[in-house]
């Protein structure tokens, strides 16, 4: 009877949460096309002067709600920041709310299951965070994708240029010949620049919404040029070799760390396996690590422990450079 109503708890809370993200998906482009159109108007004078440096993420949809309150608090103005960064067109109050559901049905679950108030905290943390990392891991993976179409881009830019063609003109050479992201980012720039924006300005729009250090090099040379002259050409043709040079370099340093994080998770999950494996060839080896007070607390221990030696290694593995 308990698995019945996990089972139908979750089914309910997954119809919830496709619900919720294919109505933030619907209405994609258009929605984000508005929400720029209302920040090109309330932007100022301070905003332009301190833009390329700084990153100053706006609430949609106004300040109509309790949620204006929340939303001064950093972590929220983050959480909007990244799911902006990742595609992802959601409120941040739709997200807490699915952050909110998800954590009550994890431990819920986990208490009908198991019967203990701690792990039942813990599983429904886990569950909590589960959008956080959905949204981390695809802003991550549009970065990349960004990253990786970025050199190409700087070479049809420089080719334009060196027909005689005005950078706008390159911009929508871009926009034509590449696929997303990097085609719906500049679209949304050439947008900008005929609603009045200067160009300079919205390439520092453009920053905020990739932040990118290729990227940056980028829109520091347009906002020279605009601002001093010289040959946009030549510094765009450097710079796609200086960004070929640096994502070399990033690939050499993943391969060699690659041992390492493989290292890490097989350390990390070998316990799961192994205490898996007796559990199947021998169950009554491993009874009583879950039936003994003593046991079921050196449990927790253990698991606290592999998580922390898990995020060690990955934050030692982290280079930067």
């Amino acid at each position: 009877m308990d698995f019945v109503i996990s089972s139908c708890i979750f089914a309910v809370v997954l119809v919830a949460a496709l619900v919720v993200f294919s109505s933030g998906r619907r209405g994609g482009d258009n929605t984000r096309v508005r929400e720029m159109l209302a920040r090109v108007t309330a932007d100022s004078e301070e905003d332009r002067a301190g833009g390329l440096v700084r990153i100053d993420p706006r609430r949609r949809g106004g300040s109509r709600s309790w949620f204006a309150a929340l939303y001064a608090l950093k972590p929220f103005a983050r959480l909007e920041q990244m799911m902006w960064q990742a595609g992802i067109y959601l409120h941040v109050s739709e997200m807490l709310l699915l952050m909110v559901v998800l954590a009550a049905v994890g431990y819920g679950a986990a208490y009908l299951a198991l019967g203990d108030v701690l792990l039942a905290a813990g599983a429904g943390t886990g569950a909590a965070v589960v959008p956080i990392i959905y949204v981390r891991w695809q802003r991550s993976r549009r970065l990349r994708s960004f990253s990786r179409q970025l050199p190409a881009a700087l070479d049809l830019m420089k080719s334009s240029l060196e027909a005689g063609h005005t950078l706008l003109r390159g911009l929508q050479v871009l926009v034509q010949e590449f696929p997303d992201p990097l085609q719906s980012e500049f679209r949304l720039v050439l947008e900008q620049t005929r609603l009045g924006m200067a160009l300079p300005r919205a390439f520092e729009d453009l920053l905020r919404r990739v932040p990118e250090d290729d990227l940056r090099l980028l829109v520091v040379a347009i906002k020279v040029q605009s601002e001093v002259g010289s040959s946009l050409a030549q510094i765009i043709g450097r710079l796609s070799e200086i960004v070929r040079t640096r994502q070399q370099l990033q690939g050499q340093i993943h391969a060699m760390t690659s041992q390492g994080r493989m290292s890490g998770m097989i350390v990390g999950l070998l316990p799961i396996f192994v205490l898996a494996a007796f559990s199947l060839v021998q169950p009554g080896y491993t009874d009583i690590l879950f039936h003994d007070p003593t046991s079921i607390k050196v449990v927790k221990a253990a698991i606290g422990l592999d998580a922390l030696a898990f995020f060690t290694i990955r934050r030692i593995l982290n280079v930067e450079y």
